[in-house]
């Protein structure tokens, strides 16, 4: 996997990260009601855990060709929604969000559903349940 996205312009190079496209993706997934969150690998939970920083490209894995990448996103969603409707929406957005602001054509946004978020039951409802 080549490290960076490069392009040559008039000036010179530009240079875009995978983590950056990661990052974008991860927002622009985040952004789509129905989401939770991302799911952590567990190397990326640990160093999270050790480090206190929230890591906004965690649960995303950005694969970079000649021409295209192919991004693969692990999400938490809540329960009740509709799993395929948010899937798609999370697509087009990641879609859209990383080919606008980094140029870059995506060929593919795999989505992976790790965990599904039940409702909390607020105290006054257990207390009335007993």
């Amino acid at each position: 996997m080549d490290e960076n996205i490069k392009k040559e312009v008039e000036m010179g190079i530009v240079k875009i990260s995978d983590e950056v496209v990661e990052v974008i993706a991860g927002l622009a997934a985040s952004e789509i009601d129905g989401i939770e969150g991302m799911s952590a690998t567990l190397v990326g939970g640990i160093t999270q855990m050790l480090s206190g920083k929230k890591n906004v490209s965690k649960g995303v894995k950005v694969n970079v060709g000649e021409e295209s990448a192919i991004i693969d996103l692990y999400v938490v969603v809540k329960y009740g929604i509709k799993i395929p409707e948010v899937a798609e929406k999370v697509q087009e957005n990641v879609k859209k969000s990383v080919e606008s602001m980094t140029g870059l054509n995506v060929s593919a946004v795999n989505i992976y559903i790790q965990n599904v978020v039940l409702p909390k039951l607020d105290e006054n409802s257990k207390e009335n349940e007993e």
